[in-house]
C-alpha cells in the first residue's frame, strides 16, 4: 500500500507540475480578438440564454469555479483579468458548469446532492479511519463505518470526473463553434482543459485505491 501510496503521489505531482507549465505557458498566448476571462464568460453565458448567473472575481491561483447556490461563476483575478488562451479556456470551462446547470445535467444534480453528505464525511472521515485501524480488533465495526464515510468521498470524486469532462467539452465546443480563438488559441485552450482534467482522474484513483486498502484491512482482521 506504501508503494502504491507513493506512486499516486508521485503522479499527481508530475500531472499538476506539467498543468502548471501547460497555463503558465498558454498565458503568453494572447488572444486575437482581445477579451478578457470575464468576457468570455459573459459572452458564453449570453449565448446560451443564460441571464441570472454573475460573473466575479475571486482572490488567489486556481480558485475559480461555479457555484450553483447562489448562481455565481467565480473566476481568479488572473483569469477574470487576462486576455489570453488559457483564461479562455478557464473561463468557458467554468460557464460549461452554468450550463450543466441551466439544463439540469444529470451528473452535476448528482454531484450537488452529495455535497451535504460528502461536507460532514470529509471533517470525521480521517479520525475515524486511524481509530477504526488502532480498535480493529476490539471494535471492527468502528473501521467499517470510516470505509462507509470514505466511500462517500470516493463516489463524489468519480461522479466528479463526468461533470467535469462534459464542462470542458461543452466549453471548447461554445469556442470554436462561435469562432471566439484562433485555431492555434483554441489548441491551447484544449490541451490546458485536458490537463486540468486529468488531475480529476488522478485523485479519482487515488481515492479508489485507498477504499480498496481500507476494504482489505477489514476484511482480513481476522
Amino acid at each position: 500500500m506504501l508503494l502504491l501510496g507513493g506512486l499516486i503521489m508521485l503522479v499527481s505531482w508530475l500531472v499538476s507540475s506539467r498543468l502548471k507549465s501547460k497555463f503558465e505557458h498558454y498565458s503568453e498566448l494572447h488572444l486575437q480578438n482581445g477579451m478578457s476571462g470575464k468576457e468570455i464568460a459573459e459572452k458564453m453565458l449570453a449565448d446560451h440564454g443564460i441571464r441570472d448567473v454573475q460573473v466575479i472575481s475571486v482572490e488567489g491561483q486556481l480558485t475559480d469555479h461555479y457555484n450553483p447556490t447562489d448562481k455565481t461563476v467565480n473566476l481568479s483575478e488572473a483569469v477574470y483579468n487576462q486576455r489570453n488562451a488559457a483564461a479562455a479556456a478557464v473561463a468557458a470551462h467554468e460557464c460549461g458548469h452554468a450550463v450543466q446547470h441551466a439544463q439540469a445535467y444529470s451528473w452535476l444534480e448528482m454531484r450537488s446532492k452529495l455535497v451535504p453528505v460528502v461536507s460532514v464525511a470529509s471533517n470525521w472521515v480521517q479520525w475515524v479511519l486511524i481509530a477504526g485501524i488502532l480498535m480493529i480488533k476490539s471494535f471492527p465495526q468502528l473501521l467499517l463505518v470510516g470505509i462507509v464515510l470514505f466511500a462517500a468521498t470516493t463516489l463524489f470524486s468519480v461522479i466528479t470526473l463526468p461533470v467535469e469532462y462534459d464542462a470542458s467539452n461543452r466549453a471548447l465546443a461554445w469556442l470554436e463553434n462561435k469562432h471566439m480563438l484562433t485555431r492555434e488559441e483554441q489548441a491551447g485552450a484544449q490541451d490546458a482543459l485536458k490537463w486540468a482534467a486529468r488531475t480529476y482522474v488522478v485523485a479519482a484513483i487515488g481515492s479508489i485505491a485507498t477504499l480498496l486498502y481500507y476494504i482489505m484491512v477489514y476484511t482480513n482482521r481476522r
